[in-house]
């Protein structure tokens, strides 16, 4: 069970003064008597019996500061007849250790979101909003495209993104007539350098061409893996932004996963992002020399 915070601080999307007066004592010591579980329990009944009570406001974050934004990751399916929010790693960020964050009645949250939330003791409290809606529009974007070899995957992928929560921007190809990966390893690239994609996806064969491919975009940090543990390394260790796939060496059970780990691994700071830093530097070392300045980070 995750341990029992103070719930003084309620992290969201906006941040508010609002601390618990100090003659509210035995409020404060009711909502700590409550735990995640029961409280899911009782939002789980609710949405059932009351389809239009979920909330669509924008979580309210309750702190002993000021006012200052929460950075995204809380985001709905953009497809289905009710649109569900998510809690990912990055609504957690502005939140501190020990923290009570209010999210909606149904949201759903990620696995790697509440390890993060129970390693952090950060509480997970389902209620209500009062704040304005946020949703599908504001759902981070996954750029993914493939070339004929890797269509099939990539095709797999999409629907997987976006069961995840993520709206995913199709680059291409269409279909599996014969073409060439640079072509769709560059569109991908783009949109991450450009800012119009969060991540990005490359498949084709090996995964080996699209990530050389994607390299040469400023801004762009691929990586080829294969693997949990290469995907995992790639973004703590290396920050990648881009995750490139060999369709010819991954079923579609182990791209589930590499790309699973790949999106929910937060990056990693200290000694991983100094030598980050240098490879940004290397590249802006050479832009200056070429004329092009990197507009990925």
């Amino acid at each position: 069970m995750p341990p029992k915070t103070d719930p003084q601080s309620i992290p969201g999307m906006d941040v508010v003064r609002a601390p618990f007066p100090p003659d509210d004592s035995a409020l404060h010591c009711a909502a700590m008597e409550l735990d995640i579980q029961s409280i899911a329990r009782r939002a789980a009944l609710r949405a059932l019996s009351e389809p239009d009570a979920a909330p669509m406001g924008r979580t309210v974050v309750v702190t002993s500061g000021g006012a200052r934004p929460m950075p995204g990751g809380a985001k709905r399916v953009g497809a289905g007849s009710r649109s569900r929010p998510w809690i990912t790693e990055r609504c957690l960020d502005a939140a501190a250790d020990g923290a009570t964050v209010t999210i909606a009645l149904d949201a759903r949250v990620t696995p790697l979101a509440q390890e993060i939330a129970d390693r952090r003791g950060i509480r997970l409290r389902r209620g209500p909003s009062s704040a304005a809606g946020f949703g599908g529009d504001h759902a981070p974007i996954v750029a993914i495209g493939s070339d004929h070899g890797g269509f099939a995957l990539k095709q797999h992928l999409m629907a997987t993104i976006q069961e995840w929560g993520y709206r995913v921007l199709d680059q291409g190809t269409r279909d599996e007539r014969a073409c060439d990966y640079p072509d769709f390893a560059l569109a991908v690239a783009e949109c991450v350098a450009e800012g119009r994609a969060l991540f990005g996806v490359c498949i084709d064969g090996a995964g080996i061409g699209s990530a050389m491919t994607a390299g040469k975009v400023p801004g762009v940090l691929p990586a080829n893996c294969w693997d949990e543990r290469t995907a995992a390394n790639a973004r703590e260790h290396n920050h990648a932004n881009v995750l490139c796939l060999g369709a010819g060496h991954l079923d579609r059970l182990s791209a589930d996963a590499v790309l699973k780990t790949f999106l929910f691994t937060p990056t990693g700071p200290g000694r991983h992002a100094r030598r980050v830093d240098k490879i940004w530097a290397v590249e802006a070392r050479y832009a200056r020399t070429t004329g092009d300045a990197p507009q990925g980070r």
